[in-house]
Order: structure tokens, then sequence, then C-alpha cells
């Protein structure tokens, strides 16, 4: 290896080197990999990290650190070199977890069933009891198959001696499993013979057999609840994933796992239960749901039964004692997660199991415990001190930062509430290499632990090969998290043998089963799609505004303007580019005020008096600042409303949007006026992009068919103020800014080969069946989408626009298509009242479950 690759790497003299041994040689399992980066060229490392990087940043991929709606999620940390175990080490990490995971399900299911361990004094009844996550309204909850914990994980740190130990239980919503998913599809491309070579077993058979475990107990949930409603042979039953929503701190995961196991991502208020029965509100009425896979923390799942929180169902408890829905992990296993549990585990086992725990937990006292608690007063130093649970949220503390009055107030608090704190030895963990970019590129250590993830099947429980390696900060961090900006690995587990590929199950749908339209589209999803298609649009409208404006601000003098410069500038103030309220007004100038009516109502605004570099200064602010109206914040807009609807789109299209949303511009720094136009053009060829996902890559399904009446939406609206603006201005106005605006010049040219005149530009802004862009083209859409809408759902009323649409197909481009027409005006303008009216009734028809709201329901 050469060294410069080692020159900033230091193995821990007192601890354990994942990559080297005692004697600072490779373990055998790490060679093939250092010998690759031997006789690599060095720019080869660069190239890799750079396409980690890039994969990583245009998928998207985000962990939410304290997300708001003010802040972008961060961007997933993911070093390029993976975390390699041998398959003989493996075995034994991959039996323990096993065996940990039967035993806490154990545990789950006696807690709150026959409760015979607190009889038999194996638990004490404090420790449980007086636990927060302890849910008495949970007491008696039915399991199929008598398995309560769906999905578990467990994080593991190697001590110095090089055993593996456990550090803490992942019970109740575990996350994590989704980004070693991840980590690995972005991995792989990086090392595609090494993965060979090394014989890694693939992550992704896991996730079927996950996929294929819920389907199992959805089947029995349907046949054997008090409201029983066996599904046919073949039909599926319905699993939805409950997510808190895009501000939860893994919400890309949570949509990711949707996507990849083909899941409903639905939230709290997605889902009503009635009758002891849970349904998911759909455009087609209530679908019954059978499988819930929750990330919502125990206590907000029901603010009926638990606390009051918006997160969750109300009633959801209640379905699930009744056996009408499998709850993913069980209500109430976070108190699984307490580490007063660790103590008692070893006896546990043997009582439980008949044998002895085949991975030890980190040392552990609950100070609940008089011996404990006075150990754990003399040792202080040497421990790391947590809340038991009965007082959640409480930072960890560590002994060794504590002295003079601080340590004395600490230990009073700790003899006043023992049952409160729990005490762990504080492990130094192992280090594995990662790689550095820099002046210096290199390998240097970091300390790093290992989540591990399992899931119940019908035959016990089944293990994921690898896992979300996780990576500290700096050389000297003591404690893992993403939440203070941790990164992570791929974590490579070798084979013994050949990797056997995965068999499908055979297929059991029949031609009865066969689906061609999204019956569970939920009300909340189908209103994000339609107004992710009017942002899009928007974000087009407005990227196209400004480049018009900008092309005649930077290319033609002021006094060689024509009479078209007053209407596109009084453009950019109707659409919020420029703000005559913050111009300072000019010594006997009237104020120039912007109207707040409905685009498409009001007459041309007077033509304000700015200066060229006002406007100038305005519009580049307004293209890369997402503090004030225009394209970035537009961008951001639309990008937050994806974020709704993270699931529903290919990884390419979230590519495009990831592309398309540019950096925020530091404060005070003005952007050239070619940075700008490259801007623009970059923005409007994505935007191009994602019209062509939403016209070749999406199914013409119930979902598409908003997202496109929210398109047409936007556009009629935008076309007809541009238009009534138009007609408005001078006669001897030039009309090139129209076709460019409206994404027709070309086709002008090619039909005309001559200046733009009034009569056919309107012709083919108005009237043109042909033009994607022209006003009938919009409403042909609206009519004809929204009628196939209705006739699926029943709905009616929604006929606005027809007699519009008759109106102006009856005009006469001989007599009607002239300039300064006053009809043709208030018909535009009628156009837009009547379509900013049908998105509102929209609302009202479709994503409303009030009185006004229509409810049907289907129970299986």
């Amino acid at each position: 290896m050469p060294n410069q690759l080692l020159a900033h790497y230091l193995a821990a003299p007192d601890g354990f080197d994942e990559m080297l041994g005692a004697d600072k040689a490779p373990r055998a399992h790490w060679r093939a990999m250092l010998a690759n980066l031997e006789h690599e060229a060095p720019d080869m490392m660069r190239q890799r990290l750079e396409m980690v990087q890039r994969q990583v940043r245009e998928n998207g991929v985000s962990y939410n650190v304290l997300a708001d709606a003010g802040t972008r999620p961060r961007q997933w940390d993911l070093n390029v070199l993976p975390l390699i175990l041998p398959h003989e080490e493996w075995s034994g990490i991959e039996a323990a977890v096993i065996q940990r995971a039967t035993l806490l399900n154990k545990i789950l299911g006696d807690v709150y069933g026959e409760q015979a361990m607190l009889r038999e004094g194996l638990l004490p009844s404090a420790l449980i009891h007086g636990h927060a996550g302890f849910l008495r309204p949970c007491h008696g909850m039915r399991h199929h198959d008598d398995v309560a914990l769906h999905f578990y994980a467990v994080d593991l740190a190697r001590a110095p001696d090089g055993r593996w130990w456990v550090m803490a239980d992942r019970t109740q919503a575990p996350s994590g499993a989704g980004y070693a998913l991840e980590n690995r599809s972005i991995i792989a491309p990086t090392f595609p013979d090494l993965l060979r070579e090394l014989k890694v077993q693939p992550v992704s058979p896991f996730f079927r057999t996950m996929h294929d475990s819920l389907v199992h107990w959805g089947r029995l949930c349907a046949a054997h609840g008090d409201k029983p409603a066996p599904l046919r042979e073949g039909e599926m039953p319905l699993i939805v994933l409950l997510t808190p929503g895009p501000r939860s701190e893994s919400y890309y995961e949570q949509a990711y796992l949707a996507r990849y196991l083909g899941l409903t991502l639905v939230e709290g208020g997605d889902l009503t239960v009635r009758d002891g029965v849970v349904f998911i509100k759909t455009l087609a009425g209530l679908h019954r749901v059978h499988v819930i896979m929750r990330r919502v923390d125990d206590e907000s799942c029901d603010p009926l039964e638990l606390q009051n929180s918006l997160l969750g169902v109300a009633g959801l408890t209640q379905a699930a004692m009744r056996g009408n829905v499998v709850v993913a992990n069980s209500l109430g296993s976070s108190l699984l997660e307490s580490g007063a549990l660790l103590g008692f585990l070893p006896a546990l086992s043997k009582r439980l199991l008949g044998e002895p725990l085949k991975m030890p937990s980190v040392a552990t006292w609950w100070c609940g415990e008089p011996a404990a608690l006075e150990t754990v007063v003399a040792r202080l130093d040497r421990l790391v001190i947590k809340p038991s649970g009965a007082m959640p949220g409480q930072p960890a503390v560590f002994g060794q930062d504590l002295d003079g009055e601080a340590r004395a107030a600490f230990i009073t608090n700790l003899r006043a509430n023992p049952n409160h704190y729990i005490a762990q030895e504080l492990v130094r963990l192992s280090q594995a290499p990662v790689w550095k970019d820099g002046r210096a590129p290199g390998l240097q250590a970091r300390a790093v632990g290992l989540r591990v993830f399992a899931c119940a099947t019908p035959n016990g429980y089944v293990v994921m090969p690898g896992g979300l390696t996780r990576v500290a900060t700096g050389p000297d961090a003591r404690v893992l998290t993403m939440q203070m900006g941790g990164a992570s690995k791929d974590t490579w587990v070798q084979a013994r043998a050949r990797v056997e590929t995965h068999r499908l199950q055979k297929s059991s749908i029949t031609g009865e089963d066969l689906v061609r339209e999204d019956s569970n589209l939920s009300s909340r999803v189908a209103e994000n799609l339609l107004w992710f298609g009017r942002h899009a649009e928007r974000s087009d409208n407005i990227c196209r505004l400004l480049r018009v404006a900008l092309n005649i601000l930077f290319n033609v003098r002021f006094d060689q303007r024509g009479a078209e410069w007053p209407t596109v500038e009084a453009l950019c103030i109707w659409f919020g580019l420029l703000d005559p309220q913050r111009k300072p007004a000019a010594p006997g100038t009237p104020a120039v005020v912007g109207s707040a009516k409905l685009p498409g109502t009001a007459s041309a605004l007077p033509a304000p008096i700015f200066t060229d570099a006002e406007i100038e200064s305005a519009l580049l602010l307004a293209v890369v600042s997402p503090a004030v109206p225009g394209l970035a914040r537009q961008q951001q807009q639309l990008h937050r409303i994806a974020g709704q609807l993270h699931e529903r789109f290919s990884v390419d299209n979230w590519r495009a949007l990831n592309r398309m949303v540019q950096p925020v511009a530091p404060p005070g720094e003005r952007p050239s006026q070619s940075g700008v136009m490259t801007i623009l053009d970059d923005a409007a060829a994505a935007l191009m992009t994602l019209a062509g996902f939403a016209l070749d890559g999406m199914v013409r399904d119930l979902g598409w068919r908003f997202m496109s009446i929210g398109r047409r939406l936007e556009r009629l609206q935008f076309q007809a103020v541009v238009l009534q603006r138009a007609l408005a201005m001078d006669e001897n106005g030039n009309l090139d800014w129209v076709l460019e605006l409206s994404d027709s010049i070309i086709t002008y040219r090619a039909r005309y080969r001559a200046q733009p005149e009034w009569l056919p530009v309107l012709d083919l802004l108005l009237l043109d069946e042909t033009n994607p862009r022209s006003i009938v083209f919009q409403l042909n859409g609206i009519i004809g989408t929204l009628g196939k809408v209705t006739q699926a759902q029943g709905a009616g009323g929604l006929d606005l626009l027809t007699p519009l649409k008759a109106e102006l197909t009856a005009l006469d481009p001989g007599v009607d298509l002239k300039h300064g027409n006053a009809l043709l005006s208030d018909l535009l303008s009628r156009i837009g009242q009547a379509s900013a009216a049908l998105s509102e009734q929209i609302g009202v028809q479709f994503f409303s479950y009030t009185a006004n709201g229509r409810q049907r329901n289907r129970t299986s």
C-alpha cells in the first residue's frame, strides 16, 4: 500500500482496529481491499468519493436534524470505504441477534400478558410499572403467531479485546435498515469487482422476507380479528407505513422503504378507525388496513388512549387489541429499549430460552437496586449515566466530566431518584478506516459501531447480512449519533461460499387480482400531487418570465425598447418579482401599488418608474434568493411539496428535482449576469425533464390525473394573465416576448416565417388545440381529465370551464382576435376567475372528509 494512504492512520494502542491486527499487519479479510487500493491510480479514490457524494446528493438521501419548515434536511454522510466482516465472525453475531430478538419478543408478550416474570421476581415490578414506556391500555394485546416484536435492531460495539457487546436494543420503531439498503445501492457500483471477490452477501433478500412476513400477518388479521373479512386467494392485504411526516429525522428512509417494499406511506390524518377497524381515507372511500408498519413513537400512536398527539390515529389501540389490525411493532414495545432491563437479561434467557446469552450486554446497573446504586456512586468516573425510561428525554452524563459541586449535586439527585437512572460502563469503541479527501488524502481512523437488523417470520427471526455502520464525527468522539452529525458506512458480510440468489415465492395472483388503478390513493397524496403539478408549472412560468425580462434588460438599450417593455415590467410586478412598495418614490411621482386581486381579473398596471439598475438588482435577487418571491423560493416550495410525495417518484425523477434546486446564494453576494442566465437555462431544462417524466414515465392513474389538472390550472391562469396584459399594450409593441414566454416562438416561425402579428399570435396562443401552451389546450386537458376523475369517483358540479370553452371556440378568428378587444380581455378574465373557483371546488369534493365530503366504506 502506498505510504501516503496510511500517513494519517493511527492505530489505537489500547483499542481494537478493524483493519489492522495487533502486529499492525492487515487482517485477512481486509487484504483484498488494501491490495486494490495499492495498485490503483492515485485519482481513483477521489473519483469514487465524488461519485458517492453525487449519488447521495442526486438521490436526495438525507437525515433531518431538528428539521423545520425553514431548514433543508442534512445530506446523508456516507464514507466510501465499507466495514468488512468475515463469515466466521458474522455467524456468531447472527446467532446472538436471533436469540436476543426471540428473548425480547417473549418478554414483551409476557409483560403485556400473563406477567409471570413479575410474579416470579425475575423482573422488579417498579422497573416495569414505573417505566414511561409501559402502556397500561395495551395489557392483554392480541398477537398473531405470538409475535409482538416484528422488527428488531441492536446497536453493537467491539471492545478492546475484540468481543462484540450489545450497547442498546431498538424495539419501538427501529430505523436505519432503509439507510443500510441505500448505502449498498450507492457503494456497490464503486467496488463491483471487490464485491464479487470477497463474496459479499446481498441485503435485498432480507427486505423481501420482511414484506412476505407482513403479508402473512395481514392475512391472519383479516381472517381472525373480531371483524373477520378473509382475503381471496391472491388478494393482498393492505399494508401501510405510518410516518410522523416530513419533519421526522428519518423521513427519507421511511419514504424510501415504502417505495421499495410497495407500501402505502400514510400520516395519522390519512387513517381513521370505525367500529374497531382501521381504514385509509382514499378518493374511492374508506379501505380497510390490515398491517401498520409504524415509525410513530408509542405514546403518539393514539390520541384517544395514549398521549394527545396529531401524529396518531384515534382508536388504534382498541383496533389492535381486538386483533383487527397488526401494528408492527406492537404498541408498548418501547419498554424493551430501557437500559435497566440489560442487567436482567442473562437470568431471563436461562429461564425463557433455557440457554445463556450468546452476546453480553455492556455492564449495566439499574440504580433502583440499592446495591447497584452504591456501585455506581463508587465507580462514577468510569460510567455514563442515562435515564432509565421513567424520565425520558434527559441527556446522558459522563461521570468523568463531573467534579466538585456538580459531582456532589449529581450524586444527591441520583440518590433521591434512583429508579430514574441506569449506569453503563464507558466502552472504548473499535476503530475502522475512513477515506478523507483533501490536501493529504488517505486513510484515517474513526470509532465505529454497528446496528444490526432482524425481522420476524412465521418460522423465527431472520437477520440482515450486514447493517448500518455508524462512524464517529472525530477521532476523540465518545458517542455515535446521527443527530450530532455522524457518518455511515456500508457493511460487507462475507459468505462462506458462493452467494445464493433469493428464490421468489410462486405467484398466487389470478386474473381477478390484476390492478390497473391505485385504489388506495389517499386524499392527502392526491391533493399533494395536484399541488406538485401547480408548483412545477409555477416554477416554469417564473423561470420563463425572468428569462424574458432579463434578456430584454441585458440586450436592449433603454431608448431602443419598444412598447412591450412596460408590459413585461408590469407582469414582473404582478407575479411579485418586482415590488413597487420597496422602491423609494421620486419627488412628484405617484406611488405604484400592486393589485391584490386574483390573477386574470385586473387591468394592466401603470408602468412603474424603476431604473434599470433597480430592476436588474431585483430580478437577479429573484433568481437566486429564497428570501424574496422568485425562482429560488419557488424551487424550494416545489422541493418541499415533492418531499410529501417521496415514495411516489422514481429515483430518476428525484435526481432531476435535486439537480434543479440550486444552492442558496450567500447574503450580500451579487450574482453575475452570465451566471444568472445559466441558472435560468438549467432550471428551464430541468423543469422540462420533470414534465417529461410526467408525460412519459407515469401511468395515467388517478394520481397522475390530479397532477395533470394542477399543471393545467396553473398554466391556464398564467396564460390568461399574460394574454390579457398583451392585449392592453401598445398596438405597435413587439410580440416576440409573448411567444418566448409561451414557449411557442419556434412553432410560429416554422408556420409563418415572418415577424409576429396579432392575428396569428392570438390564434396560436388561444385557439390552437395542438399547441400545449394555448388556452384551449389547457381547457381541453382540464375538462377531459376532470371528466374521467368525476366519472370514476361519482362526483359532479365541476364543469365551470365547459361554457367558457364553448364561448372561446365560438370566436371568429378574423373578427375577434385583434389587439385591444375588450370582450376577449373580459373572457380571459372570467377564465382566470373560473379556474380559481374550480381549484377550490376540487378541494371540497375530493380532499375534505367533512360533512361536504364523500365517504364510502370498503371493509376488505
